[in-house]
């Protein structure tokens, strides 16, 4: 019966990625036929302006939302499982507050010296504040073992980056950054091929290190005294969840600018989907969901008050943070009954 479960989960989540990419590739401010998409598909001969407008702008756009929603669920799962909490995600934590900052700071001062700012150099940038507030907030948790105190720490840290970037945003005036403002809201807009084939390399394979730790990872779930007795370097093991984390909340974070509630509601929407919490099925589940969710999301962000563009995060906060009062409702029932 299980086993039924999980494979229909995975087929619906399938069957909605690719609805979800194929109305991103057809739906926008120029509606492109289902008869243009099939022969582009199958490689016929397509009206030029319809090809153009997939390959260059749309294609890039939609692989990059299914790549950067994947990787930002998967970073919240993450979390969740770091810090034993169902709200704990680079969001949440300001981790991902600390990677805008560090870019934005990078993009301004690299101005005029366009040969150094590229895709690797903004992943690198991020890695650095994702980590920089990571090892805030663990050294936060060993002095405060209320986990609600902790993510208000989180909180307050992801504020204070953030105020700092506005304030660099502000006043950095120049041509050269005119999506600046854009991305430090939240977009997928603007994603090139190189900037796709670089996030595809960095997530496709830290992606594969997370799956290949879904038994310490279980292990890991059941407490931190049962991992051990399994023979788990639990120290470790929370160092590598912690870099895995960063890398992937530090690509989206240089590619798109901060994603709010992705982390958060994905792992929880899937887990109610398959009805079980086995991370060998979660992490790929998890990447479906949030690539999914993001696609959706970005739909919703270029067409409903076209042709002004919403940023993703004002999307993603509308229609996830319904997810995180529901969960911090059904966790205070828990603890009443």
């Amino acid at each position: 019966m299980n086993i039924k479960r999980y494979f229909a989960a995975f087929v619906i989540l399938f069957v909605l990625l690719n609805i979800a990419l194929v109305m991103n590739l057809c739906i926008g401010s120029v509606n492109i036929p289902l008869s243009e998409f099939y022969k582009m598909a199958n490689r016929l001969p397509a009206d030029e302006t319809y090809q153009e407008i997939i390959t260059q702008i749309r294609a890039p756009r939609a692989l990059a939302a299914i790549i950067l929603g994947g990787a930002i669920a998967l970073s919240g799962y993450l979390l969740q499982t770091f810090f034993h909490n169902p709200i704990a995600t680079p969001f949440t934590l300001g981790v991902s507050s600390g990677a805008k900052l560090i870019v934005a700071l990078v993009m301004v001062a690299s101005l005029g010296y366009k040969s150094l700012l590229n895709s690797w150099t903004m992943i690198f940038a991020a890695f650095v504040g994702s980590m920089l507030c990571m090892g805030f907030v663990i050294l936060m948790s060993k002095a405060i073992r209320q986990m609600a105190m902790l993510i208000v720490s989180g909180v307050m840290i992801g504020y204070i980056c953030s105020a700092v970037t506005d304030f660099v945003v502000t006043f950095a005036d120049d041509a050269d950054i005119v999506n600046l403002h854009n991305w430090s809201q939240g977009s997928f807009s603007g994603i090139n091929w190189e900037n796709v084939r670089v996030m595809a390399i960095i997530v496709v394979i830290t992606t594969i290190c997370v799956f290949l730790l879904s038994k310490p990872i279980s292990a890991y779930q059941m407490g931190e005294a049962y991992a051990q007795n399994m023979g788990l370097n639990v120290q470790q093991f929370r160092v590598i969840i912690v870099i895995l984390s960063s890398i992937l909340s530090a690509c989206v974070t240089a590619f798109a600018g901060p994603v709010s509630f992705v982390g958060i509601a994905v792992p929880h929407l899937v887990k109610g989907l398959l009805k079980t919490a086995q991370p060998i099925l979660m992490i790929p589940a998890c990447f479906l969901g949030g690539s999914s969710f993001c696609l959706f999301c970005d739909l919703l962000a270029r067409t409903v008050f076209a042709p002004t563009e919403l940023s993703i995060s004002t999307v993603t906060a509308i229609l996830g943070a319904p997810v995180v009062i529901y969960i911090l409702l059904r966790r205070k029932k828990e603890k009443v009954g």
